[in-house]
């Protein structure tokens, strides 16, 4: 007999962890591959999901810190199409228009940086004259600039229907002209004359066009409505014209 073999300190040789049995490892592998799955739908859906008007809702989507968040354009929306100043008060009616409504016409105007106004008047009948009012919320006065063109405008036509010392004839809508506008044909009690008026609203000004004339005999009352009307809503769109360049 040779010599004894040192003990060896393992009782066997080093053997790796038996693999899960055939019935086992689908099912694990299955679970983990549909969680991950899951998981990576849930923040795709998060990322992109559309809030209300097909943009992201920001109230409920809290960006990563590690992205910096974008650079508007260059200002708000509600900002980027305001009217940032008013044109000269007398400079928003062409020449052929008030020397058709108002034959040589005298003027009288004031204005600062956020109100307006401009009258023809007739030197040959007191009661003919085109007069147009303009007022601006501006950005740099308030934070809402067409939510208060909106607010004053709304008033204007409340006040409309409860205008003291005059007769109403019409009162209505009207489509096409700015963002909002309404036209009103109305008489004045104390004076023998009618008026045909359009407000608008464009952004953040808000303009009154307003014709008066010699109050016609009955049985040309419409005529003259549609007349002064037709001669105060073309005004009213050079006025708006005006504003689309400021």
């Amino acid at each position: 007999m040779g010599p004894r073999r040192p003990v060896e300190p393992f009782q066997r040789p080093y053997s790796g962890p038996e693999p899960p049995s055939a019935a086992r490892r689908p099912r694990r592998l299955a679970l983990l591959v549909a969680g991950v799955a899951f998981a990576v739908a849930a923040v795709a859906v998060f990322l992109v999901a559309p809030g209300k008007g097909g943009g992201t809702d920001r109230a409920s989507v809290t960006p990563r810190r590690s992205v910096p968040p974008r650079t508007p354009p260059s200002e708000p929306a509600e900002r980027a199409r305001v009217v940032t100043a008013l044109p000269p008060p007398c400079g928003t009616v062409t020449e052929g228009t008030v020397e058709r409504a108002v034959p040589k016409a005298t003027r009288r105007q004031s204005a600062n940086s956020t109100l307006t106004t401009c009258t023809y008047s007739s030197t040959g009948s007191e009661f003919r004259w085109l007069r147009v009012e303009t007022r601006l919320y501006a950005p740099a006065n308030t934070g809402t600039p067409v939510r208060d063109a909106e607010s004053y405008y709304d008033a204007q036509w409340a006040q409309a229907h409860a205008a003291p010392l005059v007769q109403t004839i019409t009162l209505e809508r009207q489509g096409g002209v700015g963002d909002e506008a309404f036209r009103w044909f109305k008489a004045d009690e104390g004076q023998p004359t009618v008026v045909g008026q359009v407000t608008v609203r464009v952004r953040n000004a808000v303009f009154t066009v307003s014709y008066s004339e010699r109050a016609p005999a009955k049985g040309e009352r419409a005529e003259r409505e549609r007349g002064c009307l037709a001669e105060a809503t073309t005004a009213a769109r050079e006025v708006l014209a005006a504003l689309n360049h400021f």
